[in-house]
């Protein structure tokens, strides 16, 4: 759209231990997507934390790829943060040796096998965006993980959706979700002294099931 800044929004990565990764790792039936993780193709990076996150990736992933407006050079406006690989896209494909490769690295925002690649795309994807351009952030900042890496690479303001706060994560899926519905974007508010901790707020209306 025409005098309107890039967009581009950084999605939280999903968890790569518990019961839903182990269901990837060591599947009991060949499901779609453990499927094609076991294949030589792979499955994108995109398919495998939806499956992880459910709702909270779906949503992300959705809203992202609805209201990004990429700057010029880039074809998409969408990155997923990972544990060790930095940014990438959502399209990106993985073999379960890639993903086992992931899940070895904790995020914290003082592991360096986290945070230099994270940074040094971070760094990279800037100076792409321009002076004008906005980065959002997809994820909770209530913790420094991602956030302190993200607000020391970009020197534009990073943004962050101010109906995040005290909402959990199945919560903020289906707000996404529901923004998409209404065809109207949530509004952005700077990580950079917001209050990153809230009261919960009122539980979401029933989600209409009409197209």
């Amino acid at each position: 759209m025409p005098n309107l800044p890039p967009r581009i929004f950084l999605l939280s990565p999903a968890r790569l231990a518990g019961k839903r990764a182990q269901l990837l790792f060591h599947p009991v039936t060949m499901f779609p997507v453990a499927r094609a993780l076991h294949s030589p193709a792979g499955a994108t990076i995109g398919e495998i934390f939806t499956f992880l996150s459910g709702l909270y990736f779906r949503g992300k992933l959705a809203y992202a790829e609805a209201f990004a407006r990429p700057p010029q050079g880039l074809d998409t406006g969408v990155f997923v943060i990972t544990p060790n690989r930095g940014l990438l896209l959502p399209s990106i494909r993985m073999t379960l040796d890639d993903l086992a490769s992931l899940a070895k690295t904790d995020i914290g925002a003082s592991a360096e096998e986290f945070r230099k690649p994270l940074l040094d795309d971070a760094k990279v994807l800037a100076k792409t965006l321009g002076p004008w351009g906005e980065p959002v952030l997809l994820g909770s900042i209530a913790t420094p993980k991602y956030v302190d890496v993200l607000l020391s690479a970009f020197p534009q303001e990073l943004l962050f959706p101010a109906e995040f706060v005290g909402r959990g994560d199945m919560s903020r899926g289906g707000l996404m979700l529901r923004s998409l519905d209404a065809h109207q974007e949530l509004p952005y508010v700077p990580v950079r002294g917001a209050i990153r901790r809230g009261a919960r707020p009122p539980k979401l209306p029933a989600r209409s099931t009409r197209s």
